[in-house]
């Protein structure tokens, strides 16, 4: 079987594929929905240390 850069290229892109479809299935599964909406819900998470403006730790150089 001889390979020239076509036949390169067409393997190429069924693997990515491949990947894609891969990536798409752990992402969409409910094993990792709790991971999830942990992650959405982060921005509404209170900080125990929230950071101001003019709050900013003093630099110990010179």
């Amino acid at each position: 079987m001889e390979f020239d850069i076509n036949t390169v290229r067409s393997i190429f892109t069924v693997l990515v594929f491949v990947a894609f479809i891969g990536v798409w299935i752990w992402a969409w599964s409910s094993k990792r929905k709790p991971d999830f909406d942990e992650a959405a819900n982060l921005p509404f998470a209170e900080d125990d240390n929230p950071v101001r403006a003019g709050n900013k730790k003093e630099s110990t150089h010179g």
